[in-house]
This record gives C-alpha cells, sequence and structure tokens, in this order.
C-alpha cells in the first residue's frame, strides 16, 4: 500500500508521514483499499503534504474526490488541513486528543493516525479489528451493542513497543485471512489461540443486530444543454448529502417537495429514471430534459460552458443521469 512504512524501513529510521496516514485513514473510511489506491496516489502528487492541500482550490479538491462518496469528508479534508497549517504550523498533534480536536477526526482515525505515524499506544478499531476480536475471544454479542467489548479487548492486546504495526498487522489479518466469510483459519497466526474456531462458530461471528430496511425516496432532476453545448448546474447547499457538489437543479427528495423547474422552457420526459443507493436511502430520481435557447435564464444555477464541463467532478448519482440523458440529446455545436 502506497501509504504504509514496512518493519525494515522502519528499523531503518524511516518514519510515516502523518499527513499520509490521515489522508489514507479518511479515504479508507466506508472504502476499500483498491478503490483508494489510485485517488491517494493522484492526491499525493497533485498536494504532496498538508500545507499543499490547505492551500487547494475547493472545487478541485471535491473533484478529485469525486467516485469516493460520502462528501461531508472531503469537506472535512480541506477543513482539517487547513487548521493544521493556521494553528500548528503544518504539523499534525502527536497525541490522540490533539488529532481528535482536528475536523473530521474521529475516534478510528486519531488513534490510527497516533499509533501508525507516531507509535503511541493507542487502540485502534475498525471492522476488521471488530471482527477478529470478536472471534478470537468468540464474543457472541450482536454488533453495534458488543463494540465496547470488543474495543476493551483489542486495549488488552495493544503492546507498548511497535503499535503502529501491530494495529496494521491486525487490520491486515482481518482484511485478509480472518475475512467476513470464508475465514482461512487453517493459514492465520493466532488460530491455536481462537476460541470461535474451536467452538466452530468463526464464520458466523461478529453477529450482527437485523438491519432496518432502507427507504426509497423519489425526487426530479432537471437536465438542461443550450445549443452551443453549455449545460445547466448548480451547487448544492453547502450541509447536508452531497454538500458544496455541482449537480443538476431537482426537487428536494422528501415526499411534498416542491417540483419547480430551474428554467421556464419547455421540459420534455425521456421515461428515464436513475437509481443509486446512498447509505440509508434508496433514491430514485425521473430525469427532464430540455434545450434552452441561448438567452434562456434560469431562475436557479447557471449555465457551464462545453469547454469547462467535466462530468468526472460530478457526484455519482448525478453522473449517472447525465450518462442516462446524453442519448437524447442530438450534437451540440
Amino acid at each position: 500500500m502506497p501509504w504504509r512504512i514496512g518493519p525494515m524501513e522502519r528499523a531503518a529510521g524511516v518514519r510515516p508521514d502523518p499527513y499520509r496516514v490521515w489522508l489514507s485513514e479518511v479515504m479508507l473510511q466506508q472504502t476499500t483499499v483498491a478503490a483508494v489506491r489510485g485517488y491517494f496516489l493522484r492526491f499525493t502528487e497533485r498536494w504532496p503534504d498538508v500545507a499543499a492541500l490547505a492551500a487547494a482550490d475547493d472545487a478541485e479538491v471535491m473533484a478529485e474526490w469525486a467516485g469516493l462518496g460520502y462528501y461531508a469528508r472531503a469537506r472535512n479534508l480541506l477543513k482539517c488541513a487547513r487548521v493544521v497549517v493556521a494553528e500548528h504550523g503544518g504539523r499534525f498533534p502527536g497525541t490522540e486528543a490533539g488529532l481528535r480536536a482536528l475536523p473530521g477526526v474521529g475516534p478510528y482515525t486519531a488513534a490510527a493516525i497516533a499509533a501508525i505515524a507516531y507509535d503511541a499506544p493507542a487502540v485502534v478499531v475498525d471492522g476488521n479489528v471488530e471482527r477478529v476480536m470478536a472471534r478470537l475471544h468468540a464474543v457472541e454479542v450482536p454488533l453495534p451493542a458488543a463494540r465496547p467489548e470488543l474495543v476493551a479487548l483489542a486495549a488488552r492486546l495493544t503492546p507498548a513497543l511497535r503499535p503502529g504495526d501491530h494495529a496494521q498487522a491486525v487490520m491486515d489479518l482481518g482484511a485478509t485471512i480472518c475475512t467476513p466469510r470464508s475465514p482461512a483459519c487453517g493459514i492465520c497466526p493466532v488460530m491455536d489461540d481462537c476460541e470461535a474456531r474451536a467452538l466452530g462458530i468463526a464464520a458466523g461471528l461478529p453477529r450482527r443486530a437485523p438491519k432496518a430496511e432502507r427507504p426509497v425516496r423519489q425526487g426530479i432532476a432537471w437536465l438542461a444543454r443550450r445549443g452551443d453545448g453549455a449545460w445547466l448546474l448548480e451547487d448544492r447547499p453547502a450541509r447536508g448529502l452531497l454538500g458544496g457538489m455541482p449537480g443538476w437543479p431537482g426537487s428536494g427528495w422528501e415526499a411534498g417537495a416542491p417540483e419547480t423547474p430551474p428554467l421556464d422552457v419547455r421540459w420534455h420526459d425521456p421515461g428515464v429514471e436513475v437509481r443509486h443507493t446512498f447509505t440509508h436511502f434508496h433514491l430514485r430520481l425521473s430525469l427532464r430534459i430540455a434545450e434552452p435557447d441561448p438567452g434562456a435564464m434560469p431562475a436557479r444555477g447557471r449555465f457551464i460552458p462545453a469547454a469547462d464541463f467535466r462530468p468526472s467532478a460530478l457526484p455519482t448519482v448525478m453522473r449517472k443521469c447525465w450518462e442516462a440523458v446524453l442519448p437524447f440529446f442530438g450534437p451540440a455545436g
């Protein structure tokens, strides 16, 4: 992994860069290593240190983040970088408490940075560590109720010597051997100590409380393109889902939300619905399209010239809408 410093490098005096540790941990929240690798390399090439990221344009950072989801993380990324530069001289705090005080840095991220970057004996518990602890100690209480016990068990095993290497080793054990399905118990380095393996229940742990069914929300997205290829976009409110991201003018996603088009032109219904799933709900968007005259003045949003329009900067659900309506528009120009 491009953000890791191996034991041999550590022995040679190489120390992890707190900036790279922090960036990788924020990116990895709710996202896989495979998905994050490319984003991490692009970010660190473009913004190699926290000062460079703090000075970056918000829109450019949000565009690079597109596809990683959970855009509040990208907004907090910028807030955190700017606080580190403005209030800490460009250096991340070296304590778990100091890290917790930074924007967007919760208990897990603070512990991970403290342990990996500063070798502090912090207790690092992500989903992989929870699974390893639940199986190693045969904890049958379902999550999330079992979480405090799993954290306490992880704390008992956290060493004073090389806690960063320990934290990464346990996370890797969960990611590669003690996997959610079909754990490879036969090659596990701690199989002789695993209580769940001895009981034959490893694959069924950790247990989880039944999830509530996701509700379905609906809305409308209006996509307008002028004859010169300019698209009508607006920035979503700074707070809330997809906050600050560019997107198509639309109705709200709650029942009874107003359905007011952003432009007084003739709109067509192409009979297309875009479906997208967020963490807590499913979204169904009905699409409307229009090809307004060059002088049309929108009540909301602004026309982005074709040369400046970047589909890759759109959040995934907005890009899905764009891809769905393209066949209904004639050639621009």
